[in-house]
């Protein structure tokens, strides 16, 4: 006996929640099934955009697809509105390149330019831009209320580093034990440390009892910026120190040379 078929819309609701699938398919009632109903609905619909990514770099020369153009020359003089063919035979008498500036304008604006150094321009512009971005770091120290002199040498130098350095230093206390009954010990020990930084830092946030913890945060009293300053200007200086320290080695090496014979002579 001949199956019956039939137009139906796949719906899935015993096991799977609610899953349409799209369109009017023609199939037999016994060969539905969850896998079928699972691969229909899992399908991606296509994209009527099939190219690639739209390019962000600006139009140049034959790119440019418009009857006319305003233009800029290569020392930022106006020219005026100016057929692009016109623009295009400015661009290659000046041995430029011509590139489009302002593309929402009307009509669009160009420029004359060096593309290939406009560009190199501007990497090394963002480049330098991210060498002096100050990114705001919150380093962390934690102590012991009963914590050794030395040990606390060492923890005072590198929050002197951190403030040094242009970042906030979070000062953790950590109690246990009995050493939750005096939290005194922790406040103290957090205001010697602070009265101790003093010059290079200042209490951002007070002391407080978090759990069985005591948190304090230190800021510097020096911005990031001015801090990455001051680095980059000592590395500078130590590597002149080491040039010119080079240069005198070897100046005293060609006198050494140059002795034995004086005394030959």
């Amino acid at each position: 006996m001949r199956p019956v078929w039939t137009t139906a819309v796949l719906r899935y609701s015993l096991e799977l929640p609610p899953v349409s699938v799209r369109g009017i398919f023609r199939v037999p009632p016994r060969l539905v099934s969850k896998d079928m109903v699972m691969r229909l609905s899992a399908r991606q619909p296509v994209s009527p955009n099939r190219g690639g990514s739209i390019s962000a770099e600006p139009r140049i020369n034959d790119r440019i697809r418009v009857p006319e153009v305003r233009l800029v020359g290569p020392s930022g003089e106006q020219v005026g509105i100016v057929p692009l063919a016109k623009a295009l035979e400015l661009a290659q008498e000046y041995d430029l390149d011509l590139v489009e500036v302002a593309a929402n304008a009307r009509p669009p604006v160009c420029k004359l330019m060096d593309y290939g150094k406009f560009k190199y321009e501007s990497a090394m512009k963002a480049r330098e831009a991210r060498k002096n971005q100050a990114h705001t770091v919150i380093k962390e120290m934690k102590l012991r209320p009963k914590i050794d002199p030395h040990d606390y040498d060492t923890k005072k130098g590198h929050v002197v580093r951190f403030l040094k350095q242009g970042d906030k230093v979070k000062i953790t206390i950590m109690f246990r034990g009995r050493e939750q009954s005096r939290p005194e010990l922790g406040f103290r020990l957090l205001q010697r440390l602070a009265s101790d930084v003093e010059d290079l830092g200042f209490i951002e946030s007070n002391p407080k009892q978090d759990g069985r913890n005591m948190i304090m945060v230190l800021g510097p009293h020096k911005k990031k910026t001015e801090a990455m300053a001051e680095a980059r200007e000592a590395q500078a200086a130590r590597k002149a120190e080491r040039q010119g320290g080079g240069q005198l080695t070897a100046e005293s090496d060609e006198s050494v040379e140059t002795t034995p014979e004086s005394a030959e002579a």
